[in-house]
């Protein structure tokens, strides 16, 4: 007997019929004698039909009653998951963030947990209950409903098992569990059975959307397992733990991690004086714009060009801002690059397991790939080439690694 966090996204909570599968999974586990909390996001498309009758009302809808709004999305399903169970003989109880008392700042949209009063949902434990809390949302230290921001639910379920000591958060989603990459770019990409946090972080960061970095590092943070399961298959799903409980004979890459969605800005003839890195830098930071991948070369006549990658919505913007500075500082010109991604592997055993970056490189350039870019840290290699190899570098360096599923083409139901 154990108790168990449980969190269902939208896509498992989608309709009527899946919220009535839900609670069967749940009775399941109630039935091997587990306590169960369970936290839903709103159902798949409710968030976005809210948020677009709010910009009907308004161009910029003021963040308190934005939040007050959305918050209904998730009110909506613990009642209806309720219902559900209740009808099947098994007793539930539905919690907002605010019945339980999830106590956050009082940044509305973007709110950050304080604390968590867990004596209301332990005596609902007793007396035999399955708790279905609302995610994504709480009160502030006025009552006011706030909004935890993107992967807010998922950030419940870890913060409700971090208060009620449970001995798993399970992340129910609509794939089985983390891959060594994405199959839909790699057919054969094999499911991970454990993966540490670290590595889950890189990924998450990297480009990898199974799940949100803040949930990660609140798990991690915390010594709380995580494991990413699907809805609506059975199996084991892929644990998330802590190093020393992982198997360490496992390969030295974890996975593959790649972003479309970037652009790369040099500004070329910049003075080589101190301080010149964050001349450049500082402003496009400072308005919000999140800097990436950093390079700085030898340029001619004692110059340097600075590369840097950001968001690709954002560099335009970004541009703007260094067109101003490059002016102000001499250099000879700005260069937006909006055709390039990043490809990153990931891996403790990058820790303890020489050649890495080489037979990355080597893998590379046998498909005739120029790396832009290169950057590492102790357990990641991340490389900025251009956009239209994105796919088949992810292929090359799967096989290089052999990181692909060897049952992969047995199962004649697989493509």
């Amino acid at each position: 007997m154990a108790l168990i966090v449980q969190k269902y996204g939208g896509t498992s909570v989608g309709s009527i019929e899946r919220i009535e599968a839900v609670a069967e999974k749940i009775i399941g586990f109630r039935e091997k004698g587990d306590d169960v909390v369970v936290v839903v996001s709103a159902m798949s498309g409710e968030t976005n039909r809210l948020t677009a009758l709010a910009l009907n009302v308004m161009e910029q809808p003021t963040p308190r009653e934005m939040d007050v709004l959305l918050a209904t999305g998730e009110q909506v399903t613990i009642a209806l998951l309720c219902m559900a169970l209740i009808k099947r003989g098994c007793g539930a109880r539905s919690f907002t963030g605010g019945q339980v008392r999830i106590l956050t700042d009082e940044s509305h949209t973007k709110a950050r947990i304080r604390e968590i009063d867990s004596n209301l949902i332990l005596t609902q434990l007793e007396k035999g209950d399955v708790v279905v809390v609302a995610g994504f949302q709480g009160v502030d230290e006025y009552g006011n409903i706030t909004t935890l921001g993107r992967g807010g639910s998922d950030t419940t379920a870890v913060a409700l098992a971090v208060a009620l000591s449970a001995a798993e958060c399970q992340i129910y989603t609509d794939v089985k569990g983390v891959y060594t990459t994405d199959p839909r770019v790699v057919q054969d990409a094999r499911l991970l059975k454990s993966i540490t946090f670290e590595e889950m972080l890189e990924l998450a960061s990297l480009g990898a959307k199974v799940l949100q970095i803040r949930s990660v590092e609140f798990a991690g943070k915390y010594k709380v397992p995580l494991r990413v399961l699907s809805t609506f298959e059975e199996g084991e799903g892929t644990l998330i733990s802590l190093e020393e409980e992982i198997d360490m004979e496992d390969p030295a890459i974890a996975g593959i991690a790649f972003e479309r969605d970037e652009a790369k800005l040099t500004v070329a003839g910049v003075p080589d004086v101190p301080g010149i890195a964050y001349t450049v830098i500082g402003p496009v930071s400072d308005a919000g714009i999140e800097v990436d991948v950093i390079v700085q070369n030898a340029g001619v006549e004692g110059t340097n060009d600075i590369t840097f990658t950001v968001k690709r919505a954002e560099s335009d913007e970004a541009k703007k801002i260094l067109d101003k500075i490059a002016k102000s500082i001499d250099a000879r010109e700005v260069v937006l690059d909006k055709k390039v991604c990043k490809v990153s592997l990931v891996g403790v055993g990058m820790r303890s397991h020489a050649g890495i970056a080489s037979r990355m490189f080597k893998a590379l350039a046998d498909e005739n790939i120029n790396i832009q870019i290169i950057t590492t840290s102790e357990i990641k290699i991340s490389v900025v080439i251009d956009e239209k190899y994105l796919e088949l570098a992810v292929r090359a360096l799967h096989s290089a690694f052999e990181l692909g599923d060897p049952d992969y083409g047995k199962n004649p139901n697989q493509a």
